[in-house]
């Protein structure tokens, strides 16, 4: 199929029109983004777009009018509220949603009983939809999944060969889709955030609710009541990763990795190569250039991608719930305190796990170490210690950790309770000591429930024997006294069952299996 490229002039505004009267399929510019339409009353028409996008069919359509007018054949009723947001707003970056009536067939609507509308805000969009004279069937302009089209040149790439014409209207004015609302519930429900706010609707008609799908995705067996809604959307070739971190922190985390690029915000000190959108406090310059920045990731052949995370408000809810689709919803939360929890049954070589991870520019905060800092410094702990296990543990007031060792380890209660005295004291110091990229190297990181400060948690497991063998050399004890240690821990099913990503230390390359979590993770 040869795809005309037309230009916005009457002629080409007319031929355009008779192209979608008559079935056939074109790109047309909008305020927020390109799309393609199709003539909404025409099942065959519409099917076209699902086959030129490779779009799912179960993800409903929005229909384009030009008049205010235009709306009311093709729904049941318009409501109260729903008039009230069409004399406010329309023509608007908005859509609402109501019970469709008879002249909207099942493909447009995704198989609903409701049909979504908006009346463009740009004028070549209406005169086009004039010209055809039927409301115009049009989800963005795209290879179904890639970012939506701001650009003319992006609805050519994806789009030639495969629709009969595109206009060409120059640069969008928002960036992002419409907004998107429901009407057919009892409290209208944004199911798709865009250039019009939940505070600009609110000030119209009183609550609106956020679905829930906006900011977390959709389960696999949902129905989505809006585009964009269910599946990975807008996303670049490039695997995107969301850092949810202040500037400076973003800057430092992005600079340390290799192979990678940043999607941040203009002025942000980064040295990897890097692609901006926008200003970091204008959400309206976010909006209008995160599309155009994904693409060009591409054009550039990025692989990995480090995205700064917008605020989440106002029309900065737009662009995050786009973001964080293109990311496949992967997010590394560098405010939490510790970023990766490594802990793992004793003598299981945890040890050089972590070594290693401190070679490749972790910062490793052992656990350990504060517990000899807490023992050495802190004599009401010893004073509770005494309490619970026996005068015996103190030597002069100082604390034999071996006979501590025994006692605590005698049984898996009396384990708990040292944990119960001592974590706290542990993860507190840990908390302040905490950078970003750190490693909290805990063996008892599950005991002390410190699993929680973490964004991720490995575990490391090996075979008895070795463990055995290990800890009877590392600590001088007999295979009874180690199995004592063995036995007071968890057992390996819990490691397995309640960690993020396991390493195996039994002649499996550590090393590797390393670097496999840290891609996965990073």
């Amino acid at each position: 199929m040869e795809t005309k490229i037309l230009s916005t002039s009457e002629y080409d505004t007319q031929l355009a029109g008779k192209i979608l009267a008559g079935g056939g399929l074109v790109a047309f510019p909008t305020e927020t983004v390109y799309g393609l339409g199709a003539n909404a009353l025409d099942e065959n028409a519409v099917k076209k777009i699902y086959a030129a996008k490779g779009r799912p069919s179960d993800n409903p359509l929005i229909v384009h009018v030009s008049e205010k007018s235009d709306i009311a054949p093709l729904v049941k009723e318009i409501t109260p509220k729903a008039q009230a947001l069409i004399d406010a707003f329309f023509p608007a970056p908005l859509t609402i949603i109501l019970p469709k009536s008879g002249l909207i067939g099942n493909i447009v609507s995704g198989g609903l009983d409701t049909v979504a509308v908006r009346m463009p805000e740009n004028e070549i969009a209406r005169r086009l939809i004039k010209s055809a004279g039927v409301p115009i069937a049009a989800p963005s302009a795209n290879t179904s999944g890639l970012p939506s089209p701001t650009k003319a040149k992006y609805v050519i790439d994806d789009m030639s060969g495969k629709i009969d014409a595109i206009i060409d209207g120059g640069d969008c004015k928002f960036g992002v889709e419409s907004t998107v609302i429901t009407l057919a519930t009892d409290t209208p429900v944004i199911l798709r955030p865009g250039a019009v706010t939940q505070e600009m609707i609110e000030a119209v008609i009183g609550k609106v609710d956020i679905d829930r799908a906006v900011l977390e995705g959709m389960k696999s067996d949902d129905v989505a009541s809006s585009p964009g809604m269910k599946y990975k959307h807008y996303a670049p070739k490039a695997k995107v990763i969301i850092v949810d971190a202040d500037k400076k922190t973003y800057e430092d985390f992005v600079n340390s990795r290799e192979n990678a690029f940043a999607l941040c915000f203009d002025g942000d000190i980064v040295t990897v190569p890097k692609i901006t959108y926008g200003m970091e406090n204008d959400d309206l310059s976010q909006a209008r250039e995160l599309f155009d920045a994904l693409r060009r990731l591409d054009e550039m052949g990025a692989e990995k991608v480090y995205a700064r995370i917008p605020n989440i408000s106002g029309v900065g809810m737009a662009v995050y719930n786009r973001l964080i689709r293109a990311a496949a919803f992967k997010i590394i939360d560098l405010k939490k305190p510790f970023f990766i929890g490594l802990t793992g049954q004793t003598g299981a070589g945890k040890g050089y796990v972590g070594q290693y991870l401190s070679m490749l520019g972790f910062n490793i905060l052992d656990s350990d170490k504060f517990v000899k800092k807490i023992y050495d410094n802190n004599p009401e702990l010893l004073k509770k210690l005494a309490e619970e296990f026996g005068n015996d543990i103190l030597v002069d007031g100082l604390l034999d950790r071996k006979r501590l060792a025994h006692a605590a380890f005698s049984s898996k209660e009396n384990t708990q309770k040292l944990n119960q005295i001592v974590h706290p004291e542990v993860i507190s110091l840990c908390k302040k000591a905490a950078k970003p990229l750190a490693v909290l190297d805990a063996p008892q990181l599950f005991e002390a429930n410190a699993q929680s400060d973490c964004y991720k948690v490995i575990s490391v497991v090996a075979p008895l024997e070795t463990r055995l063998e290990r800890i009877m050399a590392r600590d001088g004890i007999t295979r009874e006294q180690a199995m004592e240690r063995i036995n007071a821990q968890l057992d390996e099913e819990y490691y397995i069952d309640n960690s993020d990503f396991v390493i195996y230390n039994n002649k499996e390359d550590i090393q590797t299996q390393i670097n496999n979590i840290l891609e996965e993770i990073l």
